[in-house]
């Protein structure tokens, strides 16, 4: 019996398929191969040969250096960007059952620039610049939970608009610290605000808050179906509603806050990635939410490459790759499914 369909949700059969977990394999090899792709490649190259002695503990130290210091902590901090970022946009598409939505819609991401601007404009250091970042998510996400709250407690559509209007504001406050940047500490800031990785030295924190997050998703999965369905009807069946949405919103923030304060504002991962899943794979979340981790980080790991490559020796902001590619992508998934 096909499954049934609730506006443009459909809700999925209990059963997961066998060509759906060949599709998790498949994404694996594909983020696996992106990360050695963007190990090797580089303004000096490094065969597949000479990546296995340094594996091995041999190798030159000029490779040593650019593989165990700069290729290889920066590619695993693009994957786990990316990572968080797509499963935060994808827990945020089913707690307001809207494809389009997006975790830095709600204010999140434009609280942690706030912050990370606010330490560069003081000369701190890398790590008062990530803490800030973080410090910032962290406020926007009790703010606008806050103003969100109302007689009987937030909804969605209470929250978009909440986080629309928090949002717009913070992109003030950033419009003016920019206006007021000494000319010398402009460039950082706004290649900072466009999303980079030239400074993603330590990925293990966010790669740690991406493996928790996926063990602690998974078990969630049947119900993020149902709640997929609506809050009355997903009540009906016995789940506890508030609580779920809660955990879902709290998780998603923090999620956008670490990839935040990894990568800087990185856009369209959160909304292509698990749109693109979920035409192709069905609406399933347990499938969903695992698919957006591995897509999402294959997604970014390429980007970022692109990003050091593309105009060598110049780099892009990897913000500038993952938009050239995402807005092309989106219009033409809008238009086969219009």
């Amino acid at each position: 019996m096909p499954a049934p369909c609730v506006g443009i949700w459909k809700v999925p059969v209990l059963a997961i398929k066998s060509p759906t977990l060949a599709t998790l394999f498949a994404l694996t090899a594909l983020g696996l191969l992106a990360l050695l792709l963007s190990v090797a490649v580089g303004s000096v190259s490094i065969s597949l040969q000479d990546l296995w002695a340094v594996a091995s503990g041999g190798g030159s130290d000029l490779h040593r250096e650019l593989i165990m210091s700069l290729r290889a902590p920066r590619a695993l901090a693009a994957f786990s960007t990316g990572g968080l970022l797509a499963l935060a946009g994808a827990l945020m598409q089913v707690l307001l059952r809207n494809p389009l939505a997006d975790p830095y819609v709600l204010g999140i991401s434009g609280g942690a620039a706030v912050g990370a601007l606010g330490a560069m404009l003081i000369g701190g250091g890398l790590a008062l610049v990530s803490g800030s970042a973080f410090a910032g998510a962290l406020l926007s996400t009790l703010l606008v939970f806050g103003l969100a709250q109302g007689g009987g407690g937030w909804t969605p559509t209470r929250l978009l608009l909440t986080g629309v209007v928090v949002a717009a504001g913070w992109g003030a406050v950033i419009t003016f610290m920019l206006t007021m940047s000494p000319a010398d500490r402009l460039p950082g800031m706004l290649y900072w605000l466009m999303g980079d990785l030239s400074y993603a030295r330590a990925p293990y924190a966010a790669w740690l808050v991406m493996i928790i997050a996926v063990l602690l998703t998974l078990p969630l999965g049947r119900s993020l179906n149902v709640l997929a369905r609506g809050p009355l009807q997903a009540a009906a069946l016995g789940i506890a509603v508030k609580p779920l949405e809660w955990l879902v919103y709290v998780l998603a923030s923090l999620l956008t806050a670490v990839a935040v304060t990894t990568a800087g504002s990185v856009g369209f991962v959160g909304l292509i990635v698990p749109h693109m899943l979920r035409l192709q794979l069905g609406n399933d979340q347990r499938i969903i939410l695992p698919a957006s981790v591995l897509a999402g980080g294959t997604l970014l790991t390429v980007a970022d490459t692109l990003a050091r490559t593309v105009m060598a020796p110049e780099q892009l902001p990897v913000g500038v790759i993952t938009a050239l590619l995402g807005v092309p992508t989106f219009l033409f998934l809008l238009h086969r499914n219009r």
